[in-house]
């Protein structure tokens, strides 16, 4: 068996929520014995996978591979635990390095001192081997390390991406708390939307709703743009295999006959979108412009709406709930025939907006614990279709 066939357990991260639509996008490019966890979706693959993944998943944060898992009673645990890895056959004394810790445990107050630990043990086993130490940089390192701690297990991984995965690298400008690109490409997987469908996003901000969108018709690989990960700093990484690897995945972009719109009311969002939309290399997909969403008519047809309304910082209560009022009589007169998902972190958004929800998902926007509501706009009533319904059926 070659080295590049040599099989690994690894692990993508993702947020809440989206653990099954990685775990699909992972059956999908070849992954065996996937298991979903809580934020993360494990399974095993060789060094290729490990290129493949990076490249082309849409909806993981980064790939792991896990060294060692222990259970730790007292900080020097860590520090010993950590020099017994053989740290030489995954970088050299030359390489710098940095060490990323998270943790949901008591015994220590902050991620800072384990992540001390773990370097001292590092820095240590080399110095003994060698007699010299690596560098720690925490800017920009060649080796990635990621520890989890849960209680008083430990694991300590190679961190495979570097940088995390939503850093795509196609923004040139973005509004304020933008959306993260893998939560926004993860709402284009769960809303179900089918590439030659209309697919239109009236509050757009900075369009990375529209450019994941847009990526996902096209089966452009989210990694295209992307000018490094921590894997190709590895002893063994192999250019050839990489390079062949992304190859393949650039075949499958295909051209893209659907519809994708964007509006916003803000001018100098849109100019963003706008950037945005020419680096990622996609705007001869999408039609984006200026103008008050209630200003702004869909295609007629069936199609798909995702929008991530303001979540009210700027705006009281009684402000908040006219505005989603407004949305909801928006989507009612023009948008029969699309199914419509709406992210909120308000609470009262279902019930402003005046519609039922035939789906609720908990996912995370940042810190904030939102809803992906799914409303669907029928032609003319509910009760009007399944009484025509009704009547076709008796005669």
């Amino acid at each position: 068996m070659s080295i590049a066939e040599v099989e690994y357990k690894l692990v993508a991260t993702t947020f809440h929520g989206l653990e099954d639509v990685l775990a699909k996008e992972l059956l999908r490019l070849g992954a065996r014995e996937i298991e979903v966890h809580k934020r993360s979706v494990s399974f095993t693959g060789d060094k290729g996978f490990i290129y493949k993944t990076n490249f082309c998943l849409r909806t993981a944060l980064r790939v792991l591979r896990p060294l060692v898992t222990f259970t730790i009673n007292s900080p020097e645990e860590l520090h010993a635990q950590a020099k017994l890895v053989e740290w030489s056959n995954y970088f050299n004394v030359d390489q710098s390095f940095a060490v990323d810790v998270v943790m949901n445990s008591e015994l220590f107050a902050n991620s800072m001192f384990p992540a001390l630990k773990i370097k001292d043990g590092i820095v240590d086993y080399f110095r003994e081997k060698t007699t010299k130490r690596p560098d720690v940089n925490k800017e920009d390192p060649d080796i990635y390390i990621y520890a989890h701690i849960f209680k008083d297990r430990c694991t300590i991984s190679l961190d495979t991406s570097g940088e995390p995965l939503f850093k795509r690298g196609y923004r040139q400008d973005v509004e304020a708390a933008p959306m993260s690109e893998v939560l926004a490409a993860g709402l284009v997987m769960l809303s179900g939307w089918e590439r030659h469908q209309p697919f239109v996003d009236f509050m757009c901000g900075s369009g990375t709703i529209l450019i994941e969108a847009a990526l996902i018709a096209a089966d452009i690989p989210p990694g295209i743009f992307r000018k490094k990960y921590a894997f190709q700093s590895w002893p063994d990484y192999d250019e050839t295999l990489f390079e062949t690897i992304s190859e393949s995945a650039l075949a499958r972009i295909r051209e893209n006959d659907g519809y994708i719109y964007g509006c916003d009311r803000m001018e100098r969002a849109v100019e963003k979108a706008k950037l945005n939309i020419t680096a990622a290399n996609v705007d001869d997909m999408i039609k984006v412009k200026t103008a008050d969403f209630r200003d702004f008519v869909p295609p007629i047809g069936r199609g798909v709406v995702i929008i991530n309304p303001p979540y009210g910082e700027r705006l009281q209560v009684d402000e908040l709930s006219q505005f989603y009022e407004s949305i909801g009589d928006h989507i009612k007169k023009n948008y029969q025939g699309y199914t419509v998902w709406i992210i909120s972190p308000w609470s009262g958004a279902p019930k402003n907006i005046g519609l039922h929800a035939s789906k609720k998902i908990t996912l995370y926007n940042g810190p904030l614990e939102c809803r992906f509501m799914r409303y669907d706009i029928y032609d003319g009533s509910k009760k009007a279709k399944y009484q025509k319904s009704s009547d076709e059926s008796s005669e």
